[in-house]
């Protein structure tokens, strides 16, 4: 006898019924993740909005709502290469999300213990020096002679051990001072903060402090670990050290001055989440005849053990790649 065919079945109704759900699911996550966006705003710390109170005060400060959302960064499939005291040669993977470095190498020169970036045989970088109350007071008229064009003052610095907040014994002299010798000045904080509260804290008792004074480059965080002892911020996540620089930088933003982070080309590129820190101008801490870090940077500090007349002892030596008094 012949077979009998077996009638295929039908899916079609399943099928439509599969996709029906796939996109009610679908527009549920779209509706949401726009309902989020659109939530997003700042607020005032330990205030009511200026909508609930009636203030609208714009000298009001603010604190941002950080809102995250799992992501994968666009890896570009390059490699950054690096030494591992345990492992040798080590590699990272590029963000191509996080701009990259776009100066020539070739055009860093480096005479008489000053590095110096030429364009077209043109000097077009600014030097620089980073100083604190180790430094001991300062002769700014000299510096000035000596061809420093800015100087980043440190304020104060967290300590790593209890916490505390302690301003530099000598920033307000140098701040003036340089100021009045004709130096452009930006600031700098030491930080060790473990929450975005203590980033605020931070922010805030650097502002409090610059407000009658003029500044005119960036106000700086300068986050560091702490090699040789254990400190409070040993157990400070990737993803808290983020949110402590936001924090910060976005607190020095809203009163009107430009935030950059401090950091070294090591820690920067092991510790930081570059892609949520790219829209913040950054000063490279490598000592090295030139950079090799990958990605862009505004100020580059080459040396720690520079001598400049006005000085006593050593003092830290920078470029700028950007001339912010004239921003």
């Amino acid at each position: 006898m012949p077979e009998k065919t077996k009638k295929p079945r039908s899916y079609g109704a399943v099928a439509i019924a599969e996709a029906v759900i796939i996109l009610g699911l679908t527009a549920g996550l779209f509706l949401s993740f726009h309902e989020n966006k659109a939530d997003e705003r700042t607020i005032p710390v330990n205030a009511t909005l200026p909508e609930e109170s009636g203030d609208g005060d714009p000298e009001e400060r603010v604190r941002p709502v950080i809102e995250k959302e799992e992501t994968f960064y666009q890896l570009s499939g390059e490699k950054i290469l690096m030494h591992d005291s345990t492992y040798g040669e080590v590699f990272v993977p590029v963000f191509k999300d996080v701009p990259a470095c776009s100066l020539n190498m070739d055009s860093i020169v480096t005479r008489n213990g000053y590095s110096f970036y030429k364009e077209n045989g043109e000097i077009t970088s600014i030097p620089g020096v980073d100083v604190s109350e180790h430094q001991g007071s300062i002769n700014w008229e000299q510096v000035k002679a000596a061809g420093i064009e800015f100087a980043i003052i440190r304020i104060g610095y967290r300590t790593y051990g209890g916490g505390e907040i302690v301003l530099d014994k000598n920033f307000r002299e140098n701040i003036e001072n340089a100021d009045k010798a004709g130096i452009k000045v930006g600031v700098y904080f030491f930080s060790q903060a473990i929450t975005g509260d203590e980033a605020i804290e931070e922010a805030d008792a650097v502002l409090n402090e610059i407000e009658d004074l003029n500044i005119t480059y960036p106000v700086i965080f300068d986050w560091e670990l702490i090699y040789d002892d254990n400190a409070r911020t040993d157990a400070v996540t990737v993803e808290g050290l983020a949110d402590i620089c936001v924090m910060f930088c976005e607190r020095v933003k809203a009163a009107g001055y430009t935030p950059m982070i401090y950091q070294n080309k090591n820690t920067a590129l092991r510790k930081l989440d570059l892609p949520r820190l790219k829209d913040y101008d950054f000063w490279l801490a490598e000592y090295s005849d030139e950079p090799s870090y990958y990605y862009d940077y505004k100020i580059w500090q080459y040396s720690s053990d520079g001598y400049v007349p006005g000085i006593s002892g050593r003092v830290d030596m920078n470029i700028c790649f950007t001339d912010y008094s004239a921003e």
